[in-house]
């Protein structure tokens, strides 16, 4: 089993792995899709950050200091709101408002979850569980905030004459709104839909490959399916409505 490989069984497995992804760069060149720099890149970037939080990981895992855990939980916060910000561009106040909504996901979903007694609240549970709730949040906070900024820009003539008619901004921009919504939540409850048809989820496989009992894989499994699904949810919503205003002025005029 994974979990009981010796470390030179180990780097055997990777290196492995690892020819793959040479196969992958040989196709890429082979095609002229011009890849093989970007594969290579994330390929060295990956080892380099896994390896490091493995570490950094182990040391938490050791300590009994909670400032680790708000450490690191803040440091993924930070990295996801810029990525996300730097999805949005030309959204003002990007980067702030994926920090609230990312932020507000993670509050609402990982406090749900402690108040009911789901997970506890050691190192070992919250930061993998929290670094799962911030992924997900921040792909719906993005494709949320995209969405929305694009349907503004194609829908600026009809939102313009519903706002000249005497229709509040709200109301105006009300199917914009619903579509963004709709765009940052639906991969993850398509994803829901699927789950154990199409390829066994990640939380479950690895449970199964370190040799855990299918029944007990699925069951975590079943609880950060419905935790992602709240989380997405509570993210989309805050990213779409933090970033309607800033296209709205207080006299609901478009500024776009």
């Amino acid at each position: 089993m994974i979990a009981t490989l010796e470390p030179l069984s180990q780097i055997t497995g990777i290196l492995g792995a690892l020819s793959l992804v040479a196969l992958a760069i040989a196709i890429s060149y082979w095609q002229k899709i011009n890849l093989e720099a970007s594969m290579t890149v994330a390929v060295v970037r990956a080892f380099v950050q896994l390896i490091a939080i493995g570490y950094a990981l182990q040391l938490i895992f050791d300590s009994s200091n909670p400032w680790w855990i708000a450490i690191i939980i803040t440091i993924m916060l930070s990295v996801a709101a810029l990525t996300s910000g730097k999805r949005a561009a030309k959204i003002p106040h990007a980067r702030r408002i994926a920090f609230y909504s990312i932020s507000i996901s993670l509050v609402l979903t990982l406090g749900t979850l402690l108040l009911l007694n789901v997970f506890e609240p050691t190192p070992r549970s919250l930061i993998p569980i929290a670094g799962m709730i911030i992924g997900n949040a921040m792909t719906s906070t993005s494709l949320s905030m995209m969405r929305l900024r694009d349907d503004l820009r194609q829908s600026k003539d009809q939102i313009e004459t519903a706002l000249a008619l005497g229709a509040p901004s709200r109301t105006a921009a009300q199917t914009t709104l619903r579509t963004a919504l709709s765009t940052g939540m639906t991969p993850m409850i398509d994803s829901t839909k699927t789950v154990g048809l199409i390829a066994l989820p990640g939380a479950m496989t690895g449970m199964i490959l370190a040799g855990s009992p299918p029944i007990e894989a699925v069951q975590l499994q079943l609880i950060v399916m419905f935790m992602l699904v709240g989380a997405t949810a509570f993210a989309s919503i805050c990213a779409t409505f933090l970033t309607y205003r800033q296209f709205f002025t207080q006299a609901h005029q478009l500024k776009i």
